[in-house]
């Protein structure tokens, strides 16, 4: 039996087999050649003035009744219940079918459950309205450049979907046994070996898109195809099941399919519920996202120990709740930059990346507040029409060339325009236009934001730094929509489709949408049996 056993805390720094050696006295075993024992959880705890380690390590080959015991005895010692893909494929009974199942989309979940499908046999085809992360590349530095967008390959269609440009964080709030199938492809696929262990893993946008581009390459190796540039036009029906997912070069005859569109393909929503598809609307977040100095963030979280080599840059989750609303940092880049990440022409959109170093001057973050049913206009497209108002207005408030509208955070407390920035300098690529970023905001946020950022400098003393700068809009935090789905993972409305990821509403992140992603493609083999 393998357990795990947690909160052992070192001073930083420390050799890190102290650790180990005080599990097992805690589990009162030796280690050999039977007993073995590994870090598996890597914290650092900032709080109280000091720095300190906290881990987790796990200790197998322990007999079941030893191991029952020490987890009935301590609520520091748990069965361990990781997992990997292909224990997770081997626990499925076989499945044949004569038709193949068809992946819409290529981000983490729809890689995830392409690659699931392809360890069990099943030669899916997947449809990605973009291209290949390299030729993806080409056009977001064309963008970045020359302000010339292409709608179907840019920082939020391609492969690897939005979260390939992003910090690569796999930081998650769910608790499933899956995740550490996940971290296990990813580091078998080229990420770092410490994703493994460290409670706030995160690869770096330039390792990342190289880690996603071997995994589509297994997915091909096993059989599956990956038809790039193609996007789902919809889908076919027949007596309530998916007989044929539709694109511009015809129909794909199939029974099964895993819906993971992002939460951006926003067209693709609309065609999907004119199929029939069951779309509801859902409360998501809108903002915009704060930079301050890398360097204070350090020394606020950090202390004395802030610069220590190998420390790394320190990162922050603030939050504040009133009634049904909240104000909250998501998606948090140390040492990063903001980015443009528009995919429709004439639209302002921000998002934020680090790369694996996260050495840069800057950190930021989003501070997004709720944005319910109150906030948008009824229907189920209601969220992203909301969305799109907003980074169409973002468009003209910048002067109709993707600048980015900004303003410091002490004008936006004293409810004033800026004319110019202070000592921190906007990171975002195509320029910012000073002004207000309040019409930015679903109703009531402005008012919402200002209180929270207020009381967050309560806690970090960067927080009431007035030069911090603002850049809008951050829309992208979440999907706007859900796509209902039954217990055991189907459209509520057409047998045969799986909704999944953050599009479809069921996942925040890389992490989530991963898991999700192999979950769903676990689901769709059950239902071809």
């Amino acid at each position: 039996m393998t357990v795990i056993v947690s909160g052992i805390s070192l001073p930083w720094g420390e050799n890190r087999e102290y650790a180990i050696k005080n599990a097992a006295k805690l589990c009162g075993v030796s280690l050999d050649a039977k007993i073995t024992a590994e870090i598996c959880r890597e914290a650092l705890d900032a709080r109280r003035g000091r720095l300190t380690s906290v881990y987790s390590v796990k200790i197998s080959g322990l007999s079941e009744k030893l191991g029952k015991s020490l987890c009935e005895k301590s609520d520091r010692i748990r069965p361990c219940t990781d997992t990997t893909l292909d224990e997770l494929i081997a626990s499925a009974a076989p499945v044949k079918s004569r038709l193949r199942p068809v992946v819409v989309g290529l981000g983490p979940a729809g890689m995830f459950a392409a690659l699931t499908l392809a360890r069990m046999g099943l030669r899916p085809i997947v449809l990605e309205r973009g291209k290949p992360v390299a030729e993806r590349d080409g056009d977001v530095e064309l963008f970045v450049k020359e302000r010339k967008l292409d709608p179907e390959s840019n920082i939020q269609f391609g492969e690897g979907g939005a979260g390939a440009y992003s910090d690569g964080k796999l930081t998650t709030r769910i608790s499933d046994p899956i995740c550490s199938a996940v971290l296990g492809e990813l580091v078998s696929h080229g990420a770092p070996k410490d994703t493994l262990y460290r409670a706030r893993p995160h690869i770096g946008t330039d390792l990342l898109k190289k880690v996603v581009s071997e995994i589509d390459k297994e997915t091909l190796r096993l059989g599956g195809e990956i038809r790039w540039e193609t996007p789902c036009t919809g889908f076919t029906a027949r007596n309530g099941k998916l007989s044929a997912v539709r694109t511009p070069d015809g129909e794909i005859e199939c029974s099964a399919a895993v819906f993971a569109v992002g939460h951006s393909a926003r067209d693709t929503f609309s065609r999907l519920l004119d199929d029939g598809l069951v779309i509801v609307p859902k409360s998501f977040a809108v903002g915009v996202r704060i930079e301050h100095l890398q360097s204070d963030i350090d020394r606020a979280m950090y202390g004395s120990f802030a610069g220590a080599k190998d420390l790394g840059a320190a990162e922050y989750f603030v939050s504040n709740r009133e009634g049904d609303r909240g104000c909250f940092s998501f998606c948090m880049c140390p040492g990063g930059e903001v980015c443009a990440a528009a995919s429709v022409p004439g639209t302002v959109v921000t998002n934020g990346m680090s790369y694996h170093a996260r050495n840069g001057v800057n950190g930021n973050a989003a501070i997004a507040v709720s944005a319910d049913a109150g906030s948008f206009a009824p229907g189920p497209l209601g969220g992203v029409l909301l969305s799109q108002e907003l980074e169409e207005k973002a468009y003209l408030l910048g002067g109709g060339d993707y600048t980015a509208p900004a303003q410091l955070v002490k004008d936006f407390l004293a409810g004033k325009n800026s004319s110019a920035s202070g000592r921190i300098a906007p990171s975002y690529p195509l320029g910012v236009k000073f002004g207000s970023v309040e019409p930015l905001l679903p109703p009531g946020g402005a008012e919402l934001m200002r209180r929270s950022l207020e009381k967050f400098a309560r806690s970090f003393r960067f927080f009431g730094d007035g030069d911090a700068v603002l850049t809008g809009p951050e829309t992208r935090t979440s999907s706007p929509v859900r796509m209902t789905r039954n217990p055991e993972g189907e459209s509520v409305g057409v047998a045969g489709i799986f909704p999944c990821g953050e599009g479809a509403g069921y996942a925040g992140g890389i992490m989530s949408a991963a898991v999700d992603g192999i979950r769903q493609a676990l689901a769709l083999a059950g239902k071809l049996r």
